[in-house]
């Protein structure tokens, strides 16, 4: 959730990647892993240079936002009968973590693409 919240802010400032790496001092393939929650654990250091390139509080950062964690009932409905259906057509849920995984990696490569 964390890679969700610095990829959010990101765009609210309308900054690409790139800009973002450059105003935070890290590299761009590093903040890549981060807002893909690849690396889910950076250090505080990272999080505070980001922070600041955010133009928000470490604290703002690094606490979830209480609407993410409370979803709208329609919407869990609705994902939990997709995930019914996934099943009862033959989906594994390893099947249906390789395709997730794949999803990540495609939205890695098209963010690459764009800077």
């Amino acid at each position: 959730m964390l890679g969700k919240r610095v990829r959010k802010l990101r765009m609210e400032r309308g900054l690409s990647l790139s800009e973002l790496a450059e105003a935070a001092g890290v590299a761009k393939s590093y903040l890549s892993t981060i807002e893909r929650d690849i690396h889910s654990n950076p250090s505080v250091h990272v999080l505070d240079k980001i922070a600041v390139a955010l133009n928000v509080s470490l604290n703002q950062l690094v606490q979830p936002d209480t609407s993410e964690l409370k979803p709208d009932p329609s919407v869990v409905q609705e994902w939990y009968n997709l995930f019914q259906d996934a099943l009862s057509c033959g989906i594994s849920l390893k099947e249906l973590k390789s395709i997730i995984e794949f999803r990540k990696w495609q939205v890695g490569q098209s963010e690459n693409e764009e800077e």
